[in-house]
This record gives C-alpha cells, sequence and structure tokens, in this order.
C-alpha cells in the first residue's frame, strides 16, 4: 500500500465572515501525482496555502510526511517544493542567478547552488536564457524558472498550483514528462489546475472541491460513471443528415438523437461499455468509423457532473 505524503483532515479556513474552506479531508500519494480539480473560489489556492504553511486552519490537522506545518513550519517546507500561481521574480537577477540565490536561501553551499541551477535550467529548457535578467522573459518561461525555484532544495513533496498557465503546448507535454518522472522518484505531488485535458494526462488521483469541501469518495465515482456523449466522426464525404441516418440504423436510433458538432456526430451512451458495444455495431454494419472517442475527459466529465452541468 502507497503511503501518503499528504494528509488533510477536517480542516477549514475562514477570512472575516467569508469561509474559504469548509471541511477539507484527504490523501495525496507517494510517488503519485494528484490533481486538486474546483472553480473558482472552491478553496483550492487557500488549501495550498495552507499546506505550504503559510496560512494556518482554523481547525483540523494537516501532516506533510507526518510533520505538522503549523507547529513545525521550518521542518514542513525544508521538505516542500511551492510554486504558486504567480510567484513574481527577481526582475534584476538572471534566470541562473534567481535559482543560485534560491538555492544559498535554503542553505546550500555556494559552488553546490550553482551546479544544481546548472541541472535545473537544463531541466525546464531554460538554458538559452541562463543569462537573461528574468524581466524580459515571458509569461510561460516564468512559470518554467517558477518550477525550477520549487525544485531547488530537491523537495520530497510539491505543490503546483496552475503550473501548466502560459506553457506553449510543447512546454505542456515536456512538463508532463518531469511530473511523471519526479513522482516516479518517490515524490508526491499535489497540483491543480483549471487545464483539465492536461491535468488527466499526468495524474494518478484527483480530489474535487466544491464550495469549499470536498467531494465524498463515492459521489466522485457515481459522477464519474453517468453516462457521456461521444464524438464519432466517418471516413465519408456525405451530408451530415445522411451520415446521422446512417449511424441511426447501425444503432437503432431516431437520426434526430444524434448530433453535431462540424464534421462531428455526437451520440449520448449510457456508460461506457455502451459505447463499447455502439463500436462494435458500427464497424459491424459497415459504417466507415474514422474517429469515436469521449466528447470530455473522465476528469472533465466528473467535474461538469459534480457542478450541476453535465447536461
Amino acid at each position: 500500500m502507497t503511503t501518503p505524503g499528504i494528509v488533510v483532515s477536517g480542516v477549514r479556513r475562514a477570512f472575516g465572515q467569508v469561509q474559504a474552506v469548509r471541511d477539507v479531508s484527504l490523501e495525496a500519494a507517494t510517488g503519485k501525482v494528484t490533481g486538486l480539480v474546483g472553480p473558482n473560489g472552491s478553496g483550492k489556492t487557500t488549501l495550498l496555502l495552507m499546506l505550504a504553511s503559510l496560512l494556518a486552519p482554523d481547525a483540523g490537522e494537516i501532516r506533510l510526511d507526518g510533520i505538522d506545518p503549523v507547529t513545525e513550519p521550518q521542518r514542513a517546507r525544508a521538505l516542500l517544493g511551492w510554486m504558486p500561481d504567480s510567484l513574481g521574480a527577481w526582475n534584476a537577477l538572471t534566470a541562473r542567478e534567481t535559482l543560485t540565490v534560491t538555492g544559498r536561501l535554503y542553505d546550500l553551499p555556494k559552488e553546490a547552488a550553482r551546479a544544481r541551477a546548472e541541472v535545473l535550467l537544463r531541466e525546464v529548457g531554460l538554458t538559452a536564457l541562463a543569462d537573461s535578467p528574468a524581466r524580459v522573459l515571458s509569461r510561460g518561461q516564468k512559470q518554467r524558472l517558477g518550477l525550477a525555484r520549487a525544485l531547488v532544495h530537491d523537495p520530497r513533496i510539491l505543490l503546483l498550483d496552475e503550473p501548466a498557465s502560459g506553457l506553449d503546448p510543447q512546454a505542456r507535454v515536456e512538463l508532463r514528462v518531469l511530473l511523471r518522472r519526479l513522482a516516479d522518484d518517490g515524490r508526491t505531488i499535489l497540483i491543480s489546475s483549471h487545464i483539465l485535458s492536461e491535468l488527466e494526462e499526468v495524474v494518478d488521483d484527483a480530489v474535487f472541491l466544491f464550495q469549499g469541501a470536498t467531494v465524498s469518495t463515492e459521489r466522485v465515482a457515481e459522477a464519474a460513471q453517468r453516462g457521456r456523449t461521444w464524438r464519432l466522426r466517418l471516413h465519408s464525404t456525405a451530408a451530415l443528415d445522411d451520415q446521422r441516418a446512417q449511424v441511426g440504423a447501425a444503432l437503432s436510433i431516431q437520426p434526430h438523437q444524434i448530433g453535431a458538432d462540424r464534421r462531428d456526430l455526437l451520440v449520448a451512451f449510457a456508460s461506457d461499455d455502451d459505447a463499447v458495444s455502439a463500436l462494435r455495431a458500427l464497424v459491424t454494419a459497415g459504417v466507415p468509423v474514422a474517429e469515436f472517442s469521449a466528447a470530455t475527459g473522465t476528469l472533465e466529465h466528473t467535474f461538469l457532473d459534480l457542478g450541476g452541468g453535465a447536461a
């Protein structure tokens, strides 16, 4: 059984009359990437700030590899890598200097800090910009630098808030590969992101927050299993109405039950098993299927269902 690197039990936090976090309990396993999913205002950032020892909870308990960040913040910070949504940068310092100074702040010897900076510049693809001042970096490049800063002291736990924000498609792929490797090295990674399609590519598990509270695993499982729409594209030059008729005949449904989105047909199935049976029926009927896929990923589908927007 995988040991949880992060354990949160019954945590609450208010700002005056605003209850930002009402009741959060979760576990994030060591060696895994756990996604933190929820709409704006659900309490994700407040929770991450408490995990990072920058806010104290009003109630409940937090343990990071068994350490309480409230009573032992220095020990907690020594094993934490924290990347907020917008960390900012020392504009006058170069990327290399930024990482070297950060290493020194974590008590790395000068030469070790410099060596670590070179390694991380390669890791996040900033070697070519190593001597450029931070003020000339793009949003995406600053995000890469922020990730490198979070990794300077080789932390065992990573807290990442919107790490893919501002990254181009290639950089997002590289980020996914890096996060998977870091998790495989035995780190605990908790990542918050609104880009659910990207999150789905990298996470092993997900925790859903709505209105400041975690959603029960039973409710999440129920939402994930609900029927969803599938996208069907035919290798055909026929008009969409003719394609609807062809698909409807193969699936024994009325053409008006089949939606359309540009070149694709949209068909709702009650379960993934039903979708599998439908694909088999289409192929057996000789329908020229070129693409058949869920219109939404599992995370997005679950999120919409939990939020009441599945329809």
